[in-house]
């Protein structure tokens, strides 16, 4: 029988739920190739997949520069410094998120080593050129959770509109069916039976410059211009 998402769900994922086994967050962290490879071992901030300008007019080069390296490379480099000397500095990425889950005491080394995986994964979210249709294998799934594809977008859209203060909205593959989810602040899908596909950042750094308040506008040009539907393609499997 097919499961029918007419809608969204908010994911109040407190860190104590993100505890799960090892391997299945191994396999979570492999996504769209944001591997604990010896690079993220190293804590480095990866390459962005495109030029700064690139989303342009969309997301301009300034609020890309800044995002990217302040806000990112901010979060990468508290991680580091709250890590330097513990026996965090020696674990992946996805040990580090593993670990310090649901421990208050440790609460700024989850945020930062989650706010680092969430940047990543969604400037992979994003390309130009981006949005259109999506290809055969997503559109099919689309159709049997929401409907179709725009009521797919629109699902995603009125979860990264509602999201109270900062936060993200993700599509996610949960069990075999998609669906539409969101998280507050640093807070990560990432359970047993739930595999991100997507995200858009509603955190205000990411559009404020290019449409304060326009939270909605952002988001629409985003699914129309800028998502990656191959990338969802890829994280399907």
């Amino acid at each position: 029988m097919k499961k029918n998402f007419s809608g969204h769900s908010s994911l109040k994922l407190n860190r104590r739920s993100f505890l799960v086994a090892s391997t299945g967050v191994a396999a979570s962290f492999a996504i769209g190739g944001i591997v604990p490879s010896a690079q993220a071992e190293a804590h480095t901030l990866p390459a962005l997949p495109y030029a700064e300008s690139a989303l342009e007019p969309i997301i301009s080069a300034k609020t890309l520069s800044f995002h990217y390296g302040k806000h990112h490379l901010g979060y990468l480099k508290k991680l580091n410094k709250f890590i330097a000397g513990t026996k965090y500095a020696d674990m992946k990425l996805a040990e580090i998120i593993r670990d310090t889950a649901g421990k208050s005491e440790q609460v700024s080394i989850f945020n930062n080593a989650a706010q680092f995986w969430n940047h990543s994964f969604y400037w992979k979210s994003l390309t130009p050129k981006g949005g259109g249709e999506p290809p055969a294998v997503l559109k099919e799934k689309m159709e049997a959770a929401f409907g179709g594809v725009e009521e797919c977008k629109e699902a995603f859209s009125q979860a990264a509109a509602s999201q109270f203060g900062s936060g993200w909205a993700w599509l996610v593959l949960q069990g075999e069916d998609l669906a539409i989810l969101k998280t507050s602040n640093a807070d990560v899908p990432l359970q047993p039976g739930v595999k991100p596909l997507l995200t858009i950042d509603v955190w205000e750094h990411a559009y404020y410059l290019d449409y304060q308040n326009r939270r909605v506008d952002y988001v629409k040009a985003i699914l129309d211009k800028l998502i990656n539907w191959e990338f969802a393609v890829q994280n399907l499997s």
